[in-house]
Protein backbone atom coordinates (compact mmCIF):
# COMPACT_ATOMS: atom_id res chain seq x y z
CA UNK A 1 0.00 0.00 0.00
CA UNK A 2 0.84 3.96 -0.58
CA UNK A 3 -0.49 6.86 0.86
CA UNK A 4 -0.65 10.14 -0.92
CA UNK A 5 -1.51 13.88 0.18
CA UNK A 6 -4.22 14.50 -2.33
CA UNK A 7 -5.17 17.99 -3.56
CA UNK A 8 -8.50 18.64 -5.59
CA UNK A 9 -8.89 22.10 -8.07
CA UNK A 10 -9.98 24.20 -5.21
CA UNK A 11 -6.64 23.48 -3.16
CA UNK A 12 -8.51 21.53 -0.19
CA UNK A 13 -6.04 18.74 0.69
CA UNK A 14 -6.77 14.74 2.03
CA UNK A 15 -5.55 11.38 2.39
CA UNK A 16 -5.57 8.46 -0.10
CA UNK A 17 -4.30 5.34 -0.05
CA UNK A 18 -3.56 2.98 -2.98
CA UNK A 19 -2.16 -0.41 -3.80
CA UNK A 20 0.51 0.89 -6.16
CA UNK A 21 1.42 4.38 -7.49
CA UNK A 22 -0.26 2.65 -10.92
CA UNK A 23 -3.44 2.30 -8.82
CA UNK A 24 -3.34 6.06 -8.13
CA UNK A 25 -2.70 7.05 -12.01
CA UNK A 26 -5.50 4.76 -13.64
CA UNK A 27 -8.13 6.00 -10.65
CA UNK A 28 -7.42 9.40 -11.05
CA UNK A 29 -7.65 9.04 -14.63
CA UNK A 30 -10.65 7.39 -14.66
CA UNK A 31 -12.39 9.96 -12.35
CA UNK A 32 -13.03 7.40 -9.47
CA UNK A 33 -11.01 9.89 -6.86
CA UNK A 34 -13.38 12.95 -5.54
CA UNK A 35 -12.52 15.53 -2.94
CA UNK A 36 -14.57 14.87 0.48
CA UNK A 37 -14.92 18.03 0.95
CA UNK A 38 -16.40 19.26 -2.33
CA UNK A 39 -16.59 16.47 -4.52
CA UNK A 40 -14.31 17.89 -7.39
CA UNK A 41 -12.96 15.02 -9.61
CA UNK A 42 -10.00 16.98 -10.33
CA UNK A 43 -7.73 15.22 -7.81
CA UNK A 44 -3.61 15.71 -7.87
CA UNK A 45 -1.29 14.33 -5.67
CA UNK A 46 0.10 17.11 -3.27
CA UNK A 47 3.68 17.79 -2.20
CA UNK A 48 4.36 15.55 1.01
CA UNK A 49 7.01 15.67 3.99
CA UNK A 50 8.39 12.63 5.12
CA UNK A 51 7.70 13.23 8.87
CA UNK A 52 6.21 10.73 11.54
CA UNK A 53 4.60 12.36 14.03
CA UNK A 54 2.82 11.50 17.41
CA UNK A 55 -0.52 10.80 17.77
CA UNK A 56 -2.64 11.67 21.47
CA UNK A 57 -4.32 9.11 22.54
CA UNK A 58 -8.55 10.08 21.04
CA UNK A 59 -7.41 11.32 18.31
CA UNK A 60 -8.70 9.42 15.58
CA UNK A 61 -6.08 7.70 12.80
CA UNK A 62 -6.18 9.62 9.20
CA UNK A 63 -7.12 6.17 7.93
CA UNK A 64 -9.13 3.27 9.54
CA UNK A 65 -7.18 0.58 10.65
CA UNK A 66 -3.58 1.54 10.86
CA UNK A 67 -0.56 -0.47 11.90
CA UNK A 68 -0.82 -4.44 12.07
CA UNK A 69 1.00 -7.09 12.89
CA UNK A 70 -0.14 -8.51 10.12
CA UNK A 71 0.52 -11.83 8.56
CA UNK A 72 1.60 -14.44 11.01
CA UNK A 73 5.37 -15.28 10.32
CA UNK A 74 9.01 -15.45 11.63
CA UNK A 75 10.17 -12.11 12.52
CA UNK A 76 12.81 -10.87 9.64
CA UNK A 77 15.47 -9.89 12.30
CA UNK A 78 18.55 -11.48 10.69
CA UNK A 79 20.04 -9.88 7.32
CA UNK A 80 18.55 -6.60 9.07
CA UNK A 81 20.62 -3.63 9.37
CA UNK A 82 20.83 -2.23 12.76
CA UNK A 83 19.38 1.14 11.84
CA UNK A 84 16.52 -0.70 10.18
CA UNK A 85 15.89 -3.08 13.20
CA UNK A 86 15.81 -0.16 15.82
CA UNK A 87 13.97 1.98 13.35
CA UNK A 88 11.10 -0.70 13.40
CA UNK A 89 11.72 -1.28 17.19
CA UNK A 90 10.31 2.31 17.58
CA UNK A 91 8.01 1.77 15.29
CA UNK A 92 6.54 -0.89 17.52
CA UNK A 93 7.15 0.57 20.64
CA UNK A 94 4.52 4.00 19.51
CA UNK A 95 2.18 1.13 18.02
CA UNK A 96 1.84 -0.75 21.33
CA UNK A 97 1.73 3.08 23.09
CA UNK A 98 -0.83 4.56 20.72
CA UNK A 99 -2.83 1.94 19.11
CA UNK A 100 -5.48 -0.67 20.55
CA UNK A 101 -4.20 -4.44 20.40
CA UNK A 102 -7.12 -6.78 19.15
CA UNK A 103 -5.53 -10.21 18.51
CA UNK A 104 -6.47 -12.53 15.94
CA UNK A 105 -9.99 -10.04 15.59
CA UNK A 106 -7.72 -7.89 13.62
CA UNK A 107 -9.65 -8.12 10.42
CA UNK A 108 -13.16 -8.46 11.62
CA UNK A 109 -12.25 -5.14 13.71
CA UNK A 110 -11.04 -3.56 10.65
CA UNK A 111 -14.34 -4.58 9.02
CA UNK A 112 -16.41 -2.69 11.84
CA UNK A 113 -14.60 0.31 12.28
CA UNK A 114 -14.67 0.62 8.03
CA UNK A 115 -18.33 0.12 8.02
CA UNK A 116 -18.51 2.57 11.11
CA UNK A 117 -20.07 0.16 13.79
CA UNK A 118 -17.06 0.65 15.89
CA UNK A 119 -14.81 3.65 17.55
CA UNK A 120 -12.33 4.81 14.64
CA UNK A 121 -8.67 3.97 15.94
CA UNK A 122 -5.54 2.56 15.43
CA UNK A 123 -5.40 -0.96 15.77
CA UNK A 124 -3.11 -3.64 15.79
CA UNK A 125 -2.98 -7.77 15.54
CA UNK A 126 -2.39 -10.98 13.54
CA UNK A 127 -4.57 -11.89 10.07
CA UNK A 128 -4.07 -14.60 7.78
CA UNK A 129 -2.78 -13.96 4.24
CA UNK A 130 -5.94 -14.90 3.00
CA UNK A 131 -7.71 -12.20 5.30
CA UNK A 132 -5.12 -9.91 4.61
CA UNK A 133 -6.13 -10.25 0.42
CA UNK A 134 -9.99 -9.96 1.70
CA UNK A 135 -9.25 -6.46 3.23
CA UNK A 136 -7.39 -5.25 0.57
CA UNK A 137 -10.00 -6.49 -2.05
CA UNK A 138 -12.76 -4.74 0.45
CA UNK A 139 -10.77 -1.30 0.26
CA UNK A 140 -9.84 -1.42 4.17
CA UNK A 141 -6.49 0.31 4.11
CA UNK A 142 -3.90 -1.31 6.87
CA UNK A 143 -0.08 -1.29 6.83
CA UNK A 144 1.71 -4.67 7.43
CA UNK A 145 5.19 -4.07 9.30
CA UNK A 146 7.97 -6.75 10.37
CA UNK A 147 7.31 -7.28 13.91
CA UNK A 148 10.85 -6.75 15.65
CA UNK A 149 11.89 -7.76 19.50
CA UNK A 150 11.39 -3.96 21.26
CA UNK A 151 15.02 -2.75 22.43
CA UNK A 152 17.14 -5.29 25.40
CA UNK A 153 14.29 -7.77 24.33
Amino acid sequence: MIHYQLRCQSAHEFDGWFRDSNSFAEQASAGLLACPGCGCKLVERALMTPAVGKRRRGVPPSEVALPTEAVKGPAPQEGLPDALRAALARARAEIECHCDYVGGGFAEEARRIHRGDSERRGIYGETSPEEARELADEGITFSQLPWVPLADG
